[in-house]
């Protein structure tokens, strides 16, 4: 399981015109299930991501997770994250999780993570999207579980 991570002072998701998530300063997690994950990486990944030290103290060093901050999610999910890019001009998503894993981890690590009380906001799993975001930093971690 891959969650590429931004710190962002705002981000957003909109659908057909229509903003379905948004956020303030928090993390923009981009969210990719491969085969073989499971609820037990899920689980793994998602307190990663929340518990990452990625945002300034008093002294500008990066010690400070996100519950630290009272920053907010926005979790998006990215097959492409999934790509095997090694060889060829052309990607390989042979590597991905099916659809249906893929719908039922990224709804698990939305709910893991409002269970653990973080504000929570989310794409729309397999639309297309339009994401924008303000990179604060800029400041971006690959994850990997």
């Amino acid at each position: 399981m891959i969650g590429l991570i931004q710190r962002v002072s705002e981000a957003k998701v909109v659908v057909d015109g229509e903003t379905i998530g948004e956020i303030g300063k928090g993390l923009l997690v981009l969210l990719g299930v491969e085969q073989g994950d499971d609820i037990e990486k899920m689980q793994k990944l998602a307190t990663k991501v929340m518990s990452y030290r990625v945002f300034a103290d008093e002294n500008g060093k990066t010690n400070l997770n996100l519950e630290q901050v009272g920053g907010s999610l926005l979790v998006v999910s990215q097959f492409t994250l999934a790509a095997d890019t090694s060889r060829g001009l052309r990607p390989s998503f042979s590597g991905a999780g099916t659809p249906d894993m893929a719908r039922e981890l990224y709804d698990a690590f939305v709910d893991f993570c409002q269970s653990k009380g973080v504000n929570t906001q989310t794409g729309q799993f397999a639309a297309d999207m339009k994401v924008s975001l303000v990179n604060d930093g800029p400041v971006t971690f690959n994850l990997q579980v």
